[in-house]
């Protein structure tokens, strides 16, 4: 297909669930046009009359609509709310054979059906790389054998205040001098106890070793400002090691560059050169 065609071909339909910090990001930069070939075509919101007010800033105004109302309107669905909300979000699209961008990766664990319903129908989960690096090199490495799998993440201790794990344990981060760990086990644990801040890691989990195979610490520190991972791995073909600093979003639990790791998904998704496995 030439670069013409693909520019004057029907436009790939977007909506967004969720209007947090990543939402209305990637919100405005598609609706800003963003991506030539990619059109935004409605939002949902738990607060219609707050996402109602914050489409009218955009370049060009579009529905605030319920979640079940999305599916219709769109033939891709880009999750990033709540991660309850994951599979009333994304089954209706799943089930049309439509794709499902979803951020709130470790949902995935706990809601394993939603791959039988994309199989079942034809429908895909694209799971972006988000606030990580290195997954391409992790899914090569997966095709011969990975000895093992390990991250490190530290964050300023406000992006884990009210993680389930820090209450449930009596965990304590306010007025820190000093790094504390909080947390240390695998994926699997790590995105039920910290289910707003460790999508990263089941990602990590995903194109590796696995969920129950992948461990991780957690530290909160007062001594960073940026969300900080860094990733070991050991396999038969490479040993590698690497680590990101995100600078946060207005939440303090997600890095900017997650809704910036969006909007390159889906300029690849339409590209006529693709980098990267």
């Amino acid at each position: 297909m030439s670069e013409q065609q693909r520019t004057t071909a029907s436009p790939v339909r977007v909506a967004i669930a969720g209007l947090g910090a990543i939402g209305q990001s990637l919100a405005k930069s598609l609706a800003a046009g963003a991506v030539p070939g990619v059109q935004l075509v409605a939002v949902s919101a738990k607060n219609h009359d707050k996402a109602k007010t914050f489409v009218k800033t955009l370049d060009h105004e579009v529905p605030v609509l319920t979640i079940e109302s999305l599916e219709p309107m769109a033939d891709v669905v880009v999750e990033c709310a709540p991660a309850a909300l994951l599979s009333d979000i994304v089954t209706p699209f799943l089930t049309a054979g439509k794709q499902a961008i979803v951020l709130s990766v470790g949902a995935l664990l706990f809601n394993e059906h939603l791959r039988d319903v994309a199989k079942a129908h034809g429908g895909t989960i694209v799971v972006p790389t988000g606030a990580l690096l290195g997954l391409d090199a992790v899914i090569a490495a997966a095709e011969g054998k990975i000895n093992s799998v390990r991250m490190v993440t530290r964050k300023p201790p406000a992006g884990l205040k009210g993680a389930p794990h820090l209450e449930a344990h009596n965990i304590s981060v306010d007025g820190l001098t000093e790094p504390l760990k909080v947390f240390e086990g695998n994926a699997r644990d790590a995105a039920r106890g910290f289910p707003a801040n460790l999508n990263v890691v089941v990602a990590l989990a995903l194109a590796g070793v696995g969920p129950d195979d992948t461990r991780l610490e957690i530290w909160a520190d007062p001594t960073v400002v940026r969300n900080t991972h860094t990733i070991h791995v050991d396999s038969d073909s490479a040993s590698f090691n690497m680590t990101i600093e995100n600078i946060p979003s207005e939440n303090p639990k997600t890095g900017r560059i997650v809704s910036q790791s969006v909007v390159a998904l889906l300029r690849k998704m339409g590209a006529a050169l693709r980098v990267g496995t």
